[in-house]
């Protein structure tokens, strides 16, 4: 069960990322995309995925037992090659449903003060 005093704060993220046109380019042949001026909207959860988990892995959850719900993505402007990103994640709610944990996080990515990109992961804790 997820530690209930973790649901709400904020977590900053350490260490910037440097997103590289390589990055890009990979992340975009694996989705099928050819422009790769810019990165493709779903790009961000390579950056916030490992961030968010890093936040949850002493929260208490069974990871045996997870399977991913759900993933939105609100783009405020697109990730280029050459950004510095620093991302922070927020535990946003946690709830049981039919004996299941539904574990709600939002990860943000920040170019200075610059919001870029938010991103929600909904993971479920199967009863």
């Amino acid at each position: 069960m997820l530690n209930a005093e973790i649901i709400g704060r904020t977590f900053p993220g350490a260490t910037p990322t440097l997103v590289t046109q390589e990055a890009i380019s990979t992340f975009a042949a694996v989705v099928g995309e050819s422009n790769t001026q810019v990165a493709p909207p779903t790009f961000a959860i390579s950056i916030t995925l490992d961030q968010s988990q890093k936040l949850l892995q002493d929260s208490g959850l069974d990871w045996t037992r997870v399977v991913h719900g759900d993933q939105r993505f609100e783009i405020f402007r697109p990730i280029v090659a050459g950004d510095t990103l620093l991302c922070s994640s927020t535990i946003e709610s946690a709830r049981v449903m039919a004996g299941n944990e539904i574990v709600s996080v939002r990860s943000d990515l920040h170019f200075g003060a610059e919001l870029v990109a938010s991103t929600w992961s909904t993971l479920v804790v199967r009863a």
